[in-house]
């Protein structure tokens, strides 16, 4: 989950689990019986203590690792929330202006398709990892569903 705030983005500092200390959005693995949104919703209130306000689904990933396990990842974006986020056992939050996220301390795919996201396109991806380096990627851009509201 990616929740925006003006101009910026929260992240989190992931202090246990995949991904230990590397900047991300709040997330994790969906529970039986649990869709994707639900799952994220619940994880970034538990992380961060924010709930997401309208997330849109913006993207689907597969992260596959030669040497790790893989993951299929939905990734949601919220324009707005409720809540303060604060620090729990599994994450420290931290706002980033948009135009200034820390590539370099997240994961290598994130510079290919999160400025994407955040700029409103919805995008399918496969992502391939050998020892946890990103050597090849496959991203398109998915159409726009046609909107009611005007």
């Amino acid at each position: 989950m990616f929740v925006r705030d003006a101009g910026r983005v929260l992240l989190i500092r992931k202090r246990r689990g995949h991904g230990m200390g590397k900047l991300n959005g709040p997330g994790g693995k969906v529970e039986p019986g649990e869709t994707p949104l639900a799952c994220v919703l619940r994880e970034t209130e538990e992380e961060v203590g924010v709930r997401p306000l309208m997330p849109r689904l913006a993207g689907v990933f597969r992260f596959l690792d030669s040497d790790d396990e893989d993951w299929l990842g939905y990734v949601f974006v919220a324009d707005a929330h409720t809540g303060t986020p604060r620090v729990t056992a599994e994450a420290i939050p931290h706002w980033f202006p948009e135009d200034a996220l820390p590539f370099e301390q997240m994961w290598d795919d994130d510079r290919i398709w999160l400025p994407r996201l955040l700029a409103g396109e919805t995008l399918e991806g496969e992502f391939l990892f050998r020892g946890g380096r990103l050597v090849a990627h496959r991203l398109i851009t998915l159409p726009r569903k046609p909107t009611t509201d005007g």
